[in-house]
């Protein structure tokens, strides 16, 4: 059930805090009725495409290369230090990594120095130190650490909201991971810009479908992107983008009030444009915490069948709204069955965006796991 997010093509690719649990609501009125009166909790839903580019906070290591130091002999220094793919490079020799082409740098000075290089990197969370030394490839005539390594990411996926009074965005609703890990990236710094969809290819059984689509006015910046996580990218945004559905906000459903039954996503499928498409939630999760597979909804709306054949990659972040009010977004197909998909809720998202701390809606006292 592969994430949806478009082709990242150079390298793709938490929450704490407290939360109420529905159980705790039912047994504790009158706080459910103090919650009540606190003002309701809007924002703008999404929909439009967007493309995503993405800086790494370091070097992230995705494999190993055998260098040929002569006839007889092949090595990788990078292999042979103990550094492997998923590894987050941060410094070389004290000399803070924050893009690829510094390291060629370190690399051909301790080469030539015949110097070992002190590498600091990042392995599940933690940091540790590894120390080798660079060997010259007889073949391309230069010094090489036997790594391959990438520091960015582009690719394209969908806006699911904009909140205004806190001027803060979500999109994708699922961790943006890098193609050969599978680790995911941890952000240094990005943007997110317009999108066009330029074609679609459908879903099929076994085969799920994407949405192609290109870049527009990469110089006007929507927003920028500051967190990657289980539930998507967040950053800070001045404006509602062009064709949105919505010109105000509307309010949000929690995860306790999201019920099975109809709804909508909104999505593009053509262009620029942001449409509705009918669907149906067939399964809520109760969670009381944030956990990433809130609902299962399917595909009922035949225009969008037509169209996609389902759900297509590309759609994750796609919002789902349900009687008014904005309950989660698009963020997994079913392989096997692409007329069917994963959900996660809105409130989860709006917790890792902060628009949901902010507005104090929630008395909280659990934390993620």
């Amino acid at each position: 059930m592969p994430g949806l997010l478009l082709a990242f093509f150079l390298s793709l690719s938490g929450i704490t805090g407290p939360v109420r649990s529905y159980a705790a609501a039912q047994d504790e009125p009158s706080q459910a009725a103090e919650q009540r009166t606190q003002p309701e909790l809007k924002v703008i839903p999404g929909g439009q495409t967007i493309g995503v580019k993405v800086k790494s906070a370091g070097v992230l290591v995705v494999g190993h290369h055998l260098i040929e130091v002569s006839q007889q002999s092949k090595l990788s220094p990078g292999e042979n230090s103990g550094l492997v793919p998923g590894d987050l490079m941060i410094s070389i020799d004290g000399v803070k990594l924050d893009e690829v082409s510094k390291v060629s740098k370190l690399v051909e000075r301790a080469g030539k120095n015949n110097d070992f290089l002190t590498i600091v990197y990042k392995r599940g969370g933690k940091e540790h130190t590894a120390k080798l030394k660079p060997a010259y490839d007889r073949n391309d005539k230069v010094w090489r650490l036997g790594l391959y390594i990438r520091d960015s990411a582009a690719g394209v996926g969908t806006l699911t909201f904009y909140a205004p009074q806190q001027g803060v965005y979500g999109a994708l609703g699922h961790v943006i991971t890098d193609m050969n890990t599978g680790t995911p990236i941890v952000v240094g710094s990005g943007h997110i810009v317009q999108s066009s969809v330029t074609s679609i290819s459908k879903s099929q059984d076994g085969d799920p479908g994407e949405k192609r689509a290109h870049f527009l006015k990469e110089s006007q910046v929507l927003g920028n992107v500051e967190s990657n996580t289980d539930f998507g990218i967040f950053g800070k945004m001045t404006r509602n983008p062009e064709h949105s559905l919505y010109k105000e906000p509307i309010p949000v459903a929690m995860s306790d009030e999201v019920k099975e039954g109809p709804a909508q996503i909104l999505t593009v499928v053509d262009g620029q444009q942001v449409e509705r498409f009918n669907v149906e939630i067939i399964h809520v999760a109760h969670q009381a915490e944030p956990a990433t597979k809130g609902m299962v909804l399917r595909i009922t709306d035949p225009r969008l069948l037509d169209k996609t054949g389902g759900i297509v990659q590309g759609m994750s972040g796609s919002p789902i709204v349900q009687q008014g009010r904005l309950v989660g977004a698009v963020t997994h197909v079913f392989v096997n069955d692409p007329k069917s998909g994963y959900g996660c809720f809105i409130e989860w998202m709006l917790r890792d965006s902060g628009v949901a701390q902010q507005e104090n809606i929630l008395p909280y006292n659990l934390k993620a796991v």
